[in-house]
């Protein structure tokens, strides 16, 4: 994955997956990030069809998009440059959104045919040719997320929560983003919970 510089142009950032996988809270905090960057941004927060669809879902897809830059920003952007898919459902429902060429960052973790089923995906569109002309990273997202908590002894539904935290810390690496004040948002947020917190911390910082 190689850094991303928006400070000459604006791009079009969307996160999309289920609600449970803390999607508004990864996009409020990368807006955050942003504005203590200096740069000007608009954010729309897209929430499920359905009130507690089913997880994996096209229903229950949740999404937050940032249109970013040092130019002025007035809308949140039509075509998103950059799309992080935690799940088939997700890429379902936001790839017909895309400019053709973006970049798309799956969660492989997610992409097994339970998921394609839910999703009503036939055949995994990576294999498909539906993902030509973008630029696709595959990353096992959850299976990092284990990885950078195992030493905290977690559960792994405990683990698994802190997945949107391991992908916030990579789209901060991305822009070039600082880590600290979201290290900080997140003691305050989780002073009472030590256990997530420590979690989130491990994976923002994997």
């Amino acid at each position: 994955m190689g850094k991303i510089t928006p400070e000459s142009q604006s791009i079009v950032v969307r996160f999309a997956g289920d609600s449970g996988d803390g999607v508004q809270l990864l996009g409020a905090q990368f807006a955050e990030s942003s504005a203590l960057a200096g740069a000007d941004f608009s954010t729309f927060p897209d929430f499920p069809a359905e009130i507690r669809a089913p997880v994996g879902t096209t229903f229950g897809v949740s999404a937050f998009q940032i249109n970013l830059g040092a130019r002025r920003i007035s809308t949140a952007g039509d075509e998103p440059d950059v799309l992080i898919a935690f799940n088939p459902a997700a890429l379902k429902v936001n790839l017909p959104l895309l400019r053709k060429g973006a970049l798309i960052i799956l969660n492989t973790d997610a992409f097994t045919a339970r998921n394609f089923s839910k999703a009503h995906i036939e055949t995994d569109p990576r294999e498909t040719g539906e993902l030509d002309g973008y630029q696709v990273i595959e990353i096992d997202m959850s299976t990092q997320t284990l990885e950078a908590v195992k030493p905290l002894g977690l559960s792994k539904s405990d683990a698994e929560q802190s997945k949107n935290f391991w992908a916030l810390g990579a789209v901060l690496w991305m822009f070039g983003r600082s880590r600290t004040p979201i290290e900080e948002w997140t003691r305050k947020k989780f002073a009472k919970k030590p256990q997530i917190l420590d979690g989130n911390l491990a994976a923002l910082n994997a």
